[in-house]
């Protein structure tokens, strides 16, 4: 018997009440806007209204005169007396020059912050801000790649040189010269990722709180990382990491976006601890589009040499990377070009490979990462084997099966990943038999003859969950047994919506054996939980987050079975805890509750044997172990209207494997709303600019999302696999995202296939579809 498993409840698989729900639904959340510290000051920013500028005079004498105001701090304040930016996690060759939290000499996007302005209160802070003037001296804006590439502009940092920033390569297999030479053909592809924005419901913002006594500085954040966020501030302002700590509330969503140290959070507290005064901002909706960051932007050209049955021998890869203004910190947003590069072979079986990769600066707001990062390399691949079958006219589904890995172990990427226990061919498989394929195509051929045109999309994925990626560390985990029998949880995990307090208390209580509602799951305050430069992000909660917990509380339930032996007299192997009671197996009359051990083990610890380990508490780790791979395949029916450009989505599958599901109903969550901003990025959303550098989709007017009118019932099918390593559930957050964009393009290019369209770009708005149909 397995003292550490055996007799407990099960409470991971069950679709339990949310933790968070009953503050969230009800109107009880705690976001950052709703802190209030006794006189705070509030801060507005002054923005630059040019692309690519010197700062000629910047006069805020104005501003500093106006009712209200107490201090208004430019970029020549901040490079004189904080620290530079500096990423701190880049891909290798990557160069850039230092930044600070305020622009000085030469502003770069349009919306890069200038100067804050501090009054008593927001609207006069916002109204001072006008009141500051700038004077530019225009230089040519840096657009598109193109322009990147143009030698003749100005750099954004001229001791660069360049605004190629990065090149980067990747290869493996065989002999990529002579893959192509025996090719039966070469097929060409080509694929283009627009901008878009993050959006979350809660913007950036925060408090920076200071203790009037000591000057310490507390953050209340909207980060993702507080332990990251912690660290830049104290290496920007010049203090010791004991002088700053970082708390959050509720996050109103992140989706990545708030992993980064934003400037404007340095800023804000850059003004607090110099004027020893509380602080707050909150970013409104025309900020967040203009200055907040965006995502994507990436194109990528192919070459692919396959048999006559559509089987790759070769394939050639560049990928050209837009990451903006400055880079992302603490990671660099051309990391995501080097996961992109590395990921691009994917499931599937490739004899020889070579890619390359440039990443540029631009006129344009940051690059941040952005729910999957690297989605690009599905997209890419994806488009591309529907490229391979249109040429060779094959059927995508077979083109797909004949080169499929099977997940079986010794299977690696050509890229040298190990992707045992992925198992994608059984997802293309059951998607296909869920969809009845033969018959929507049946369906399809019987529509298009009355001129409907129909369209069957479908696409596979992996999803790094976190996936067995070097470099990735570990995640730590504390546990405390509290007096009272109740087991408490301190997270490296930030949770922005992805319903951490449950799925962790939920392994929590099945590794120790308490019941769900027993255990409490602390985070987001860096004065408590475990150090991690990176908090949530990459699918890394439920495979490392998860797994520390799990390592910390079988941790602590080995010392308390121990504790419990010397009491009872029973041997610690003969004993199971469950519903937070010990008991001996075999004689349940034998027992002892939970709380009621924890009382003696701290009050009364002398009564215990010598050199027993009293202390209720553990700490676990957990790298991610072997496998790591969440996958599926997504199956779409789409319908377009060539009167009106609309595409009309009937039907939307997905079967997904993530291992263990934890919880159900946030798994599906998690699903869902991934495929809703997949849907949204192709049909809807475009962080536009103009050949000048100007944005011109600032509001929700410009900017499209999808409601719920738009988004369609999303069925979900989760594969009964085994799982791979000692921790069987995996990362579900990114997966959704990743291959909606592939899949429903894939339909709507098969859609148009009686035009004998070939679609090259991801935004396909309705006056798109009717250019690519000849109708406009």
């Amino acid at each position: 018997m397995n003292p550490l498993t055996a007799g407990s409840a099960r409470s991971i698989g069950v679709s339990v009440t949310r933790v968070e729900d009953s503050r969230i639904l009800t109107g009880g959340g705690r976001y950052a806007d709703d802190v209030v510290v006794a006189g705070m000051l509030h801060a507005a920013f002054v923005r630059s209204t040019a692309a690519h500028a010197r700062v000629v005079s910047l006069d805020a004498a104005a501003a500093r005169g106006a009712d209200g105001v107490v201090a208004v701090f430019t970029g020549a304040d901040v490079v004189a007396r904080t620290s530079p930016i500096s990423p701190s996690i880049v891909p290798p060759g990557f160069r850039f020059e230092p930044f600070y939290a305020l622009a000085s000499d030469r502003v770069r996007f349009v919306g890069d912050p200038l100067a804050i302005v501090v009054a008593t209160s927001r609207a006069l802070a916002e109204d001072a801000a006008e009141l500051v003037t700038v004077e530019y001296e225009e230089l040519d804006a840096i657009v598109s790649f193109a322009d990147a590439r143009d030698t003749t502009r100005t750099p954004l940092f001229e001791s660069l040189g360049s605004n190629i920033v990065c090149h980067l390569s990747a290869t493996g297999g065989g002999d990529i010269t002579a893959s192509f030479g025996a090719a039966h053909a070469v097929v060409r592809s080509a694929v283009v990722a627009h901008r878009v924005a993050p959006v979350p419901m809660e913007g950036r913002g925060g408090v920076a709180e200071i203790d009037h006594q000591s000057g310490r500085l507390l953050f209340h954040s909207t980060t993702q990382s507080p332990h990251g966020v912690r660290l830049s501030l104290a290496e920007t302002l010049g203090v010791p990491l004991s002088e700053v700590d970082v708390v959050n509330g509720d996050i109103g969503g992140a989706f990545g976006l708030k992993i980064s140290t934003h400037r404007e959070e340095l800023a804000l507290c850059i003004a607090a601890h110099w004027l020893r005064r509380s602080v707050k901002w909150t970013e409104d909706r025309v900020e967040h589009l203009l200055a907040a960051g965006q995502a994507r932007e990436e194109s990528v050209d192919m070459e692919t040499a396959v048999e006559a049955d559509g089987r790759i021998l070769g394939l050639r890869v560049h990928v050209s990377q837009n990451i903006g203004a400055y880079p992302s910190s603490p990671s660099a947003g051309a990391g995501a070009c080097a996961s992109i590069l590395r990921f691009l072979p994917g499931p599937y079986k490739v004899d020889s490979y070579s890619g390359t990769a440039e990443v540029v600066v631009s006129n344009k707001a940051t690059h941040h990462p952005y729910r999957g990062p690297w989605a690009m390399e599905t997209y890419a691949r994806e488009r591309m084997l529907n490229a391979v079958a249109r040429q060779l006219g094959l059927d995508p589904a077979d083109v797909r099966r004949r080169n499929l890995l099977d997940g079986v172990p010794g299977d690696r990427t050509v890229t040298g990943l190990d992707v045992e226990g992925v198992s994608v061919r059984a997802s293309l498989e059951r998607v296909l038999e869920l969809a009845d394929y033969p018959a929507l195509r049946s369906e399809q051929a019987e529509a298009r003859a009355l001129g409907c045109y129909r369209g069957i999309g479908f696409a596979s994925f992996t999803e790094a969950a976190p996936g067995p990626t070097p470099g990735r560390g570990r995640q730590q985990a504390r546990v405390k047994l509290e007096i009272d029998g109740t087991l408490t949880v301190f997270t490296t995990e930030t949770p922005n919506g992805q319903g951490h307090e449950t799925t962790l208390a939920q392994i929590a209580a099945d590794a120790f054996g308490l019941p769900f509602s027993s255990v409490r799951v602390v985070h987001g305050d860096t004065r408590t939980t475990p150090f991690a430069l990176i908090g949530s992000g990459g699918s890394r909660g439920s495979t490392m987050g998860g797994g520390s917990v799990w390592k910390a509380s079988s941790d602590l339930k080995r010392k308390v079975l121990d504790i419990a032996g010397s009491m009872l007299e029973a041997n610690p192997d003969d004993l199971i805890v469950a519903d937070g009671t010990v008991t001996v197996a075999g004689s349940p009359s034998v027992s002892l509750p939970v709380r009621e051990l924890a009382r003696r083990a701290v009050l009364a610890p002398q009564s215990l044997p010598p050199g027993l380990d009293t202390t209720l508490e553990s700490i676990g780790a957990y790298d991610g172990g072997r496998g790591g791979w969440s996958g599926g395949t997504h199956l779409c029916h789409v319908e377009l209207d060539l009167g009106t450009g609309r595409v009309n989505i009937l039907r939307y599958l997905v079967v997904e494997d993530c291992g263990t599901v934890i919880h159900p109903a946030i798994a599906a969550g998690q699903i869902r709303g991934g495929v809703a901003q997949g849907i949204g990025e192709v049909l809807y959303e475009h962080a536009a600019y103009s050949p000048d550098g100007t944005p011109t989709a600032t509001t929700f007017l410009d900017y499209l999302l999808p409601t719920a009118s738009e988004i369609p019932l999303i069925e979900i099918h989760h594969l009964p696999v085994g799982d791979v390593g000692e921790v069987g559930y995996r990362g579900i957050g990114e997966g959704g995202l990743i291959v909606a964009p592939a899949t429903l393009v894939n339909a709507i290019e098969d859609a148009l296939a009686p035009f004998h369209v070939v679609i090259e770009e991801q935004y396909l708005p309705p006056w798109r579809i009717l250019e690519l149909a000849g109708r406009c």
